[in-house]
């Protein structure tokens, strides 16, 4: 269903709710974050929900023959007014989550769920799309036209069109419950992320200025004495990197990891059995023996045993580079590493092998100059331009920007950023559209939002991001930019595969470490110079380094989940299954999941990320393939190569086959190889 900035018909625009009536301003209109509140959304849920089951009930009860235009197209223009103020309650729900916000979340997420399993089980509907689809290579249709109508079957069909009415009964009690579950989840975890942990001056030692400065302002926000450890990653992991004192490390990797996890009023252990069988109920309801191959279904992978052995050759290297990270900290520990030991040491070990330290490194990547910096390299590839209008355009917190951005001198959209974190604002970086581009059933642009959890530090002190920090911002860019430079005809063929939709940000990753952008924007905040070649060249040459870490960390996420998800029946004890199959796969005792299932939210406050979170893996494959084109070509700025990226795969949405795409675009699959290399892994053996 379509995403409109306006609201549909039959309600009389004049009686709209509020949250209904067509956004105005400029380009086409834009969200009126400043005057939102919550007792605003109800109303308008209850009328957009009227208005859509009229548009269906039209579809569905339509006397003519069924036609793409009369069903299809009408599908595709159907549901604006839902799709307006849904998308404006995800992201107050996502990003200034009060008690209110968290009440409404509960009382309508099974209302949704109920409404779109009504459409997706219609049987008038259904038969109607059916026969359109049976007929399909009679219809005269262009290519783009049968892609829609068969990704719209198989969709129906996945969600429950073809069962009888007791199991579509029995489906969609599971998918309400469900709903209510995912929403408990989150407020769960939540909970325990805002929490702290509270330290001392003596505590400590070590720690940078710009951290103890954000600690600082923790402590003074929950008027505390001292300095607040925010249990979030991007107040943790400096800490875990920084601080001498080993026992305040422990303690604040024990409070990280064990979010979601401490027997309490925030445990999801519970929450998360439930989902897990519910899922296995709901697959094998659907004809699918797992959740997995039923999420799988519409994926590249197509299999969990593609995906699953994609994971199994990069552990191994994997694991085996751990084993010589672990035994090169020890010679300077004089200790055996304990998990909070890991990024302590490996600094120590940076800073020995490479003379290199995120200290010296952090001065030089100031928040703005990365932004300016990531901006440059989008117009150097793609012609995209950003101009600030913050101040002109509505927004939901003071800290957020808004840019408009043109191509060519047309204008393309708007791209709004929310780069800090506070109380109510779900941890870690993403990025969403309150509008996505689209030229039917009339033209609209994008509204596009980077959102990230940086820690705001003090009054006229400069928020410096470490290089992990810098890439996360280009990370979540990639998202924007792909978004920005879409142009498809149907909204229908705008969402791109699960493990699509991290490789154009995974992409974009790279040209944050090169020479262009470091020597134009990684100034140092106090003095403006560069930062010198010597340091950049130091960098390059630790691009590697502890790469076992991060691909351990990561890869045991994505192996956990994708197991727990091929459980036929579902019924699992989250903690021992976690502990046992990382056991069986060898685990090092070292580090443990980047997250663990108690706290793993791409997996259990929706399904969009359960038995996908290979995903990253699988797009950086293709990442690194590309990149390697880049680097074949004899400049990664090379137009040429940016072009065919942008027309043949960036701006395509779904409209065509994204393994044909890319194939289209390489040459031919994406070769391992590459990404084995890019992670300073042995690729003797690697298979395509």
């Amino acid at each position: 269903m379509a995403q409109a900035q306006s609201a549909s018909q039959p309600a009389a625009q004049a009686q709209l709710p509020f949250l209904l009536q067509p956004w105005t301003g400029p380009h086409g209109g834009v969200p009126p974050w400043d005057k939102v509140q919550p007792e605003q959304f109800p109303p308008a849920f209850e009328v957009a929900f009227a208005d859509l089951r009229a548009e269906i009930r039209a579809i569905a009860n339509n006397p003519a023959a069924p036609s793409f235009d009369n069903v299809i197209g009408a599908l595709e223009s159907s549901g604006q007014g839902l799709d307006q103020v849904s998308g404006m309650f995800n992201l107050m729900t996502s990003n200034m989550n009060s008690p209110a916000y968290q009440e409404l979340d509960r009382d309508w997420s099974p209302k949704f769920a109920a409404l779109y399993d009504e459409i997706s089980m219609d049987p008038k509907l259904f038969a109607r799309i059916d026969a359109l689809y049976q007929a399909r290579a009679s219809l005269k249709l262009n290519p783009m036209q049968i892609r829609l109508l068969e990704r719209t079957h198989d969709s129906m069909v996945r969600s429950g069109a073809k069962l009888n009415d007791a199991d579509k009964a029995a489906l969609a009690g599971i998918n309400q419950e469900l709903a209510v579950l995912f929403t408990d989840f989150n407020q769960r975890l939540l909970r325990d992320e805002e929490t702290s942990l509270p330290a001392t001056e003596a505590q400590m030692k070590g720690v940078p200025d710009g951290v103890k400065s954000a600690a600082r302002a923790a402590a003074d926000e929950r008027k505390q004495a001292g300095y607040a450890i925010v249990n979030t990653r991007s107040a943790v992991d400096p800490i875990l990197t920084f601080a001498d004192d080993r026992a305040l490390r422990e303690k604040v990797w024990r409070a990280f990891v064990n979010r979601g996890d401490n027997g309490d009023g925030n445990d999801t252990n519970a929450v998360i059995e439930k989902i897990v069988k519910l899922r296995a109920e709901r697959a094998k309801l659907l004809g699918f023996p797992t959740h997995a191959n039923l999420r799988m279904a519409d994926t590249m992978a197509k299999d969990p045993v593609r995906a699953e052995a994609l994971m199994m050759r990069v552990w191994g290297p994997a694991v085996a580079r751990v084993g010589e990270e672990v035994a090169d900290m020890e010679k300077i520990a004089g200790h055996s590493i304990e998990p909070w030991d890991y990024l302590y040491y490996a600094e120590k070990v940076r800073k020995a092998r490479y003379d290199l330290s995120e200290a010296e490194t952090k001065p030089y990547f100031e928040l703005n100059n990365m932004i300016e910096a990531s901006y440059w390299a989008a117009g150097q590839l793609y012609g995209l331009e950003f101009k600030e209008v913050t101040g002109t355009i509505p927004v939901f917190h003071p800290d957020v920007r808004v840019y408009e951005v043109t191509r060519g001198g047309k204008h393309v959209g708007l791209f709004y950023r929310d780069d800090f974190a506070r109380s109510g604002k779900r941890s870690g970086a993403w990025m969403t559209t309150y509008r996505s581009q689209r030229l039917f059933p009339v033209p609209q642009t994008v509204l596009a939002s980077n959102n990230n959890n940086f820690a705001k530090p003090g009054a006229n002190e400069p928020v410096l991001i470490s290089y992990d920090d810098a890439e996360t911002l280009f990370h979540e860019f990639g998202h924007a930019i792909h978004y920005l430079l879409q142009h498809v005809t149907y909204p229908g063929l705008a969402h791109t595969p699960r493990d699509f939709v991290e490789y154009p940000s995974q992409v974009n990753e790279n040209w944050l470490l090169t020479r262009e952008v470091l020597d134009k924007f990684a100034r140092h905040y106090k003095t403006g110079e560069p930062m010198p070649k010597a340091l950049v060249d130091k960098i390059e040459k630790a691009q590697a380094f502890n790469q076992g870490y991060k691909t351990v960390s990561y890869l045991s996420s994505a192996i956990v989940d994708m197991k727990l998800h091929l459980l036929p029946g579902g019924v699992v004890n989250p903690d021992a299954f976690e502990r046992d199959t990382l056991a069986a796969i060898g685990m090092p005792k070292q580090i443990v999941m980047r997250h663990r299932l108690p706290q793993f939210s791409h997996l259990f406050s929706g399904d969009s990320y359960s038995a996908g979170y290979y995903s990253y893996l699988w797009s950086e494959t293709m990442d690194a393939d590309t990149w390697a084109a880049f680097e074949e070509s004899g400049s990664v700025w090379n137009k040429g190569v940016a072009d065919r990226f942008r027309t043949i795969l960036l701006s395509t949405g779904n409209e065509t086959d994204r393994a044909d795409a890319y194939r289209e675009f390489r040459g031919r699959d994406p070769d391992v190889k590459a990404l084995l290399k890019k992670r300073g892994f042995p690729t003797d053996g690697a298979a395509k």
